[in-house]
């Protein structure tokens, strides 16, 4: 498959919209994009949301139609990371997995809290920095639960399989071994990052551990079943928009929604406050 992006306004404002392209057709990269590019040899397709070292909070919209990537807001403005020293913006490319639901009406035995109601999130941990609508191919190595607001919200860590490392990282005691620190920074980086808004400190599960990769493979397969029942109508949508373009036995298939979609309009970035500039000093977050 070739996927490519179409961008329409500029990033950095509230009109900003990438869609994803699968030759030169709109696609959901929601639920048009398949989990597996390899299911065989698990390699897994990963949607880039927020590129590394930036700030913007971009995600994959779930209420609109073929599920473009925009700019979150919060009262009408968007909605910036804040630059926790000495992390810049997110510290890895950061994403989701397609064709994956956290499911929002299901409690985790070992979390003891609901899914966020969104697709599985992965950090990519490889050294190339992404793009807004990028689908990466990547291998998973392990994965964090975070407990954010009172909800499940797994972070699955992976790695791109064309990074020069990727042949040596197979497992998460692998990215101790050939990262150090990376995890540790990872963790502190979940922990803090809502903290300079006022928010308290986030919490893992697991006392921040880790889990290794055949625990992650155990939790995407629970999202992508969860799904399977969410496009396949048999569980409340959760006011989620399920168009896709590919999926032909579904409800929600639509080939007239991928034609509505204005033409590609890119514009230069607009200028971002220098307020996400500054430097946010927590207490006790080493």
């Amino acid at each position: 498959m070739v996927y490519t992006t179409r961008q329409i306004g500029a990033a950095n404002t509230l009109e900003y919209k990438v869609y994803v392209e699968e030759d030169g057709k709109v696609i959901s990269p929601f639920h048009d994009i398949p989990l597996y590019a390899d299911e065989s040899k698990k390699i897994l397709n990963m949607v880039v949301e927020i590129p590394r070292w930036t700030n913007g909070k971009l995600e994959i919209t779930k209420e609109e139609k073929l599920n473009p990537i925009v700019q979150d807001t919060k009262k009408g403005k968007l909605r910036f990371v804040r630059n926790c020293f000495p992390h810049h913006g997110y510290i890895h490319n950061y994403g989701a997995f397609p064709q994956t639901w956290e499911d929002p009406n299901h409690e985790h035995p070992e979390t003891r809290a609901n899914g966020d109601n969104d697709p599985l999130d992965v950090c990519e941990i490889g050294e190339t920095v992404g793009y807004p609508g990028q689908i990466k191919q990547v291998k998973v190595l392990g994965i964090m639960a975070l407990l954010d607001e009172g909800e499940t919200d797994w972070k699955v860590i992976a790695i791109d399989i064309n990074d020069p490392l990727a042949p040596k990282l197979n497992d998460i005691e692998d990215v101790e071994k050939h990262l150090p620190g990376l995890l540790r920074a990872t963790n502190e980086w979940f922990r803090i990052y809502k903290i300079p808004d006022g928010k308290p400190e986030n919490q893992f599960a697991f006392s921040g551990e880790c889990k290794n990769k055949k625990y992650a493979d155990e939790i995407i397969e629970e999202c992508n079943a969860a799904w399977k029942s969410l496009i396949g109508g048999s569980v409340d949508p959760k006011g989620i928009e399920l168009t896709n373009s590919t999926i032909t036995n579904s409800a929600s298939y639509s080939t007239a929604a991928a034609e509505a979609i204005p033409a590609a309009n890119p514009l230069p970035a607009a200028p971002i406050d220098k307020s996400v500039d500054k430097w946010f000093f927590i207490s006790g977050s080493s």
